[in-house]
């Protein structure tokens, strides 16, 4: 059993530069083992040779001719339809003396091919003209009658002729000429009017559509043509010609030729993989140098440190069948060059892998965004797309993928678009299972709610508190029921009146009785919208937990305490600060009067404001302390007593007062330490920088101001200032950003609903017979434009932003993205690219 590999996926592999020793006679096989290993990436060590300077380039050569022949031979056989025989076998790259007898192959068939075509061409040709002869001649004697022959006579001769009627006729007759021909269908009228120009009224035009099955080469609609006038006709030859028949000749070549092609066919796979192995073999060949003794080949490559033992392995495989008797070597060479970035995925984590990569190839050693987008990115993208009903279809899509996955790589579609879904399947899986989950959250399927617990609010005629506040108290139940169940007037919901404290909420997500309240709206915008900010905050604070983590790898004391501790506390300060605030009046605010943080807090109209109260710190701007103060000054109630309302002055402005102890004083200490950290950031680690290199002590990888070993302090300091200013003003644009969570998700709902209430509701409402094809008719319809609309449009424009915030939002605070991608030498990469099936 093969030892495990290392884990790299969290941080980039670790990388070993190398130079390898070859025998001359072995380095083909040697570099040919490890393409089928694709575990190395080699360097170029000839760049100052152009292309014709090196020493494999006639095999180059040889290989592109040979590519050359394998595409005329492959167009040829896609010509015919025929097809082509896609091996799953391991086909190994050939030996260089297998070269000449590739060679000769391909120039036997490509020569062979071209002379059938040639005489093909040349036999069609001939039976095409001839055929249109024997239409002429089979045609023009229905034309060819008297009465025909005579109007012509009367047309083309003078007047002088015609002073005898029947002498002028019988001399026309024998004086008369006439030529025959083929032209197609759609150009008769032209030679008719060219013809009446010339001859002055003096040519006689005659035509017939020919029967359409003349020539099986030939796809034009033709006619048959009659020229009348004065001269010879060529009849007698036209027949003696026609009696030859091409037929049986055209068909022992089209044979001959079906028989190259189909023989063709069963190689053709083999042979474009062998040459592409050959080609790449050889252009790996023209980047090692040769030594001075001219006896073995050196070269240097980037391989992973976990797969040394694989590629020596593969080195003396090579080795041993070349029958060299010398062993190839790799050693491991110091260097301070900056490694390439390879990450090690899977089937599952590649999709991912790709969406960061899109963005940029993360630096050597830098933390990788992938593992942590696998759970963040389809919840997002879940967030925005939240409906059970929608989210069950790309749910499917994605596990249709999954389960005929084998199958569906087997035939190798080439179609861009099919592979960017196909390549995807894992994340539309994943982003159909947490659609289904914040769809039950919002308690959305299909635009409509399940009620699944029971409802503590007015959903049932017994409240008659709440419908008291509705006016319908004084009526029977029967008919309150029916009119809760019609729909015959407006439901807003007062959480004074109809909500039932004892009931306790909703277990699980959004109470459905709100589908019915005319102030849906206000409440789920308000919830989402908050959701939104609290999600956002913590994906972009944990954004930046991970870029302590990369501080921490490269032992950087001064980014962790001059640069991660000022960020976390600017943003903690201000907006962490919020999100608390938020969560703090979800759970200790009721929909009542209470009593809060030791003061009394008489109904939801006095529920603190907090974005104008945010805005209210930054201003600094004088509040009152708690909801209102009782009438006579003092309070004449212990904390949690029943208040009675008339002792209580209310305060019109209560939302905007401070509503906990000491707000004032931890808003003043929160905004102080906020504006601190911004010099802090900005000053700090470019002095420190500079101190170091008047010092003359190492920078290392902290300076951006660094040019071939100079220090910059002006350059250290501008990228300081535009890292510290794009960080603070990020701060607030992208919590900002986090709210198209709240607006996708509005806008999907909504699109939803009109569909629903627009199309599908309309069948469901038409009484009698007519109703049962019109609801069919009106389903197909909402059906499609649910499919196109709601799951593949909204569906797109909800991934197209959750990929927005992972690479904005989220990966901003830690991730550079600037380094070298790992690009090995594989046959099994590039036979993918070939194929169309990888970029």
């Amino acid at each position: 059993m093969a030892p495990c590999k290392e884990s790299s996926i969290f941080r980039s592999a670790d990388m070993s530069l190398c130079q390898m020793l070859l025998p001359t006679e072995a380095a083909y096989e040697c570099l040919a083992h490890l393409g089928e290993a694709g575990i190395a990436q080699f360097k170029d060590l000839n760049e100052e040779m152009s292309t014709h300077q090196r020493k494999f380039v006639n095999e180059v050569r040889r290989c592109d001719e040979m590519e050359r022949k394998l595409r005329f031979i492959e167009g040829e056989i896609l010509i015919d339809e025929v097809t082509i025989a896609a091996t799953t076998e391991h086909i190994h790259a050939p030996l260089p003396r297998d070269m000449i007898e590739l060679e000769t192959s391909f120039e036997k068939i490509e020569g062979e091919l071209a002379d059938i075509n040639k005489h093909t061409t040349s036999l069609k040709e001939s039976h095409i003209q001839l055929g249109e002869m024997s239409q002429v001649i089979a045609r023009v004697q229905d034309m060819l009658d008297m009465d025909n022959t005579r109007e012509c006579a009367s047309s083309i001769i003078s007047e002088q002729l015609l002073l005898d009627e029947e002498q002028g006729k019988d001399r026309a007759l024998t004086e008369l000429k006439l030529v025959t021909g083929m032209i197609r269908r759609d150009r008769v009228r032209a030679l008719e009017m060219m013809l009446w120009r010339v001859g002055k009224g003096k040519v006689f035009v005659r035509s017939h559509d020919a029967d359409g099955e003349h020539d099986r080469f030939d796809d034009d609609e033709k006619s048959v043509f009659i020229l009348f006038f004065s001269g010879e006709q060529l009849a007698q030859k036209v027949r003696k010609i026609c009696d030859a028949d091409l037929n049986k000749v055209i068909e022992l070549t089209l044979e001959h030729r079906r028989r190259v092609i189909t023989a063709a066919a069963l190689s053709i796979y083999e042979w474009k993989i062998k040459v592409l192995k050959m080609k790449m073999v050889f252009h790996a060949l023209n980047m090692l140098s040769i030594d001075v003794t001219q006896k073995c080949l050196v070269g240097e490559c980037w391989i992973p440190t976990s797969d040394m033992e694989e590629a020596k392995a593969a080195l003396s495989l090579g080795a041993v069948t070349a029958g060299s008797s010398v062993l190839p070597i790799l050693n491991e060479m110091a260097h301070d060059e900056t490694p390439p970035t390879h990450f090690t995925t899977n089937k599952f984590t590649q999709s991912y892998q790709n969406i960061v990569d899109a963005y940029g190839v993360a630096d050597y050693k830098e933390l990788n965004p992938a593992p942590w987008s696998i759970i963040s990115f389809p919840f997002l993208f879940a967030c925005m797309y939240a409906d059970v009903g929608h989210a069950i279809i790309v749910l499917l899509s994605g596990l249709t993928f999954i389960i005929f996955e084998k199958r569906i790589a087997s035939m190798k579609i080439t179609d861009e678009i099919f592979q960017i879904f196909f390549g995807g399947r894992y994340i539309i899986t994943l982003m159909g299972l947490f659609g289904m989950y914040t769809g039950f959250i919002y308690n959305d399927f299909y635009s409509k709610s399940l009620n699944v617990f029971q409802s503590s609010w007015a959903a049932d005629a017994n409240n008659n508190s709440c419908w008291e506040w509705q006016g319908l108290k004084n009526v029977e139940k029967w008919e309150r029921e029916a009119a809760l169940k019609n729909q015959t007037f407006e439901i807003m919901l007062d959480p004074i009146y109809c909500y039932d404290k004892d009931a306790g909420p909703y277990p699980f997500g959004v109470d459905p009785v709100w589908n019915l309240a005319s102030n849906r709206l206000t409440f789920l915008n308000s919830m989402k919208m908050k959701s939104a900010v609290i999600l956002g905050m913590m994906q972009m604070t944990f954004g930046l937990c991970l870029s302590l983590a990369n501080h921490i790898n490269n032992h950087s004391l001064v980014d962790i305490f001059f640069m991660f501790i000022p960020q976390i506390v600017f943003l903690a300060c201000i907006f962490i600060y919020l999100c608390v605030q938020i969560m703090v009046k979800w759970i200790f605010f009721p929909v009542d009067q209470a009593w809060i943080f030791g003061q009394f807090y008489p109904g939801s109209n006095c529920a603190p404001s907090l974005l104008i109260g945010l805005i209210n710190m930054f201003m600094m701007t004088p509040r009152t302390d708690g909801f209102g103060e009782f009438k006579n000054g003092t309070v004449p109630y212990n904390v949690g007593d029943d208040v009675n309302l008339d002792d209580f002055a209310n305060d019109p402005d209560c939302s905007l007062s401070f509503w906990y102890p000491g707000e004032s004083i931890a808003e003043k200490v929160l905004l102080g330490l906020a504006l601190i950290s911004i010099p802090v950031m900005l000053f700090v680690k470019p002095l420190y920088l500079r101190w170091r290199h008047l010092k003359g002590l190492p920078i290392g990888g902290h300076s951006h101001g660094e040019d071939d070993g100079e220090f910059s302090f002006g350059d250290v300091m501008v990228y300081q200032a535009i890292h510290t200013i794009e960080f603070a003003l990020g701060c607030i644009s992208h919590t900002a950003s986090y709210l198209r969570l709240w607006a996708l998700s509005l806008a999907h709902a909504q699109l939803s609903e009109v569909l629903w209430s627009m199309v599908l509701d309309m069948g469901l409402k038409i009484p009698g017979w007519f109703g049962g094809p019109m609801l069919m008719f009106l389903w197909i319809n909402f059906a499609c434009l649910s499919y196109f609309i709601l799951v593949m449009i909204e569906g797109l424009s909800a991934f197209l932003h959750a990929l927005r915030l992972h690479w904005v939002e989220f990966q901003s605070k830690f991730y550079s993205g600037n380094g070298i991608p790992f690009l090995p030498f594989s046959f099994e990469k590039q036979i993918r690219i070939v194929e169309g099936l990888d970029n």
